[in-house]
């Protein structure tokens, strides 16, 4: 072969080769072994996200893509700065949205912009409404609330209580998980011979614990420091607000309060006996999960799953995971099995007594 015939034959092997290098990086599935995945996550009110769902996902990210990029964002609870969040990711050539929204409904907006670039989006933890959106991994959040209900007439009727308010301190209004929440809650309580007060219900604004101490102090003004026998608080910082205005108002003991998110702070609580429960949702099958779905998206593949779940626009493909309750008698068992946190993080000098009394040693 002439060297002419050589050159010729050499550039045209490596113009082959960089094509497929391309096509297998193309916006147009991605594969293994690369691609962009953004992960927008709604808050940090509630601690689950920073300190365990997002190290999480990326973990597993990384361990089943090793150069695959995360564009990160978390919204602080709020919707427009998601909205510019998510348009940022997709400019940036996100080729998967995994969106855990600040508002299920006004995120539809979000879900039509990333079809509009063919990416397709995964809804983490709260349910996207009224779009097409591909996959929704959660727990069964009815489930949750109906743990927490029943959980807590269980108590009241252990400490020999039938009847009284129960005050119901629920979470935002724009998250359609709080609705859920509501819903399983209320399917325990409404038959328990106990009332929940006030009517309407009250959802707490962006979740936030000093909103939830707020409307319970009011409830505490009206209603008197003996006249509820429970508080039913949808998670652990509106649980967290509602003790610290008990505490203030110098109600001892606390009554059974519930929360959930196992966030550390509450576990404390449940050892040192002002908090009664939380719901544990074990955050690192659903992150593992959000990563395997959202890999298996960037290569092409679609997931297979038994469940769908209607956001009011069509019926989506659903992994929904089982919650836990916690109380002080199964916290071992529970997230110090799971290693969500170590007994020497829960039992710090100011619960060294309690921790001694509950087992934890």
């Amino acid at each position: 072969m002439s060297s002419r015939r050589l050159a010729v034959a050499v550039t045209t092997a490596l113009l082959l080769a960089v094509g497929a290098t391309a096509c297998e990086s193309g916006n147009s599935g991605g594969s293994a072994s690369g691609g962009k995945i953004a992960l927008l996550l709604p808050e940090s009110q509630t601690t689950r996200y920073e300190q365990h769902d997002r190290p999480l996902f990326e973990a597993k990210v990384k361990e089943l893509c090793a150069n695959c990029e995360i564009i990160y964002s978390n919204a602080q609870q709020d919707q427009s700065r998601q909205q510019q969040q998510a348009e940022a990711a997709l400019n940036n050539g996100a080729q998967v949205l995994v969106l855990d929204p600040v508002d299920g409904a006004a995120a539809a907006t979000i879900v039509s912009l990333a079809k509009s670039k063919n990416v397709p989006v995964i809804s983490y933890d709260r349910l996207i409404q009224n779009a097409p959106v591909d996959y929704y991994i959660s727990f069964d959040n009815e489930r949750v609330g109906q743990l927490q209900g029943e959980t807590l007439v269980n108590r009241l009727k252990e400490l020999g209580k039938t009847s009284g308010d129960i005050v119901m301190i629920n979470g935002s209004p724009t998250d359609n998980n709080a609705k859920l929440f509501n819903k399983g809650a209320h399917s325990a309580l409404d038959t328990s011979g106990f009332k929940t007060v006030p009517t309407p219900d009250f959802f707490t604004p962006e979740w936030k614990p000093e909103n939830a101490q707020k409307f319970m102090e009011g409830q505490i003004a009206q209603l008197g420091k003996d006249g509820f026998v429970g508080v039913y608080a949808a998670n652990d910082g509106t649980a967290g607000g509602a003790i610290s205005a008990m505490r203030a108002a110098g109600i001892t003991p606390v009554p059974p309060t519930t929360g959930q998110d196992a966030e550390l702070a509450a576990i404390q609580r449940i050892v040192g006996g002002d908090q009664y429960m939380t719901v544990y949702k074990a955050f690192k099958p659903e992150a593992d999960k959000a990563a395997e779905v959202a890999v298996a998206l960037l290569k092409g593949e679609k997931p297979s799953t038994d469940r769908t779940v209607n956001n009011g626009a069509t019926e989506v493909p659903s992994f929904l995971l089982e919650p836990q309750s916690v109380t002080k008698d199964n916290v071992k068992q529970t997230v110090v099995a799971d290693k969500l946190y170590t007994i020497e993080q829960i039992c710090t000098s100011a619960y060294a007594a309690a921790c001694k009394a509950a087992g934890l040693t």
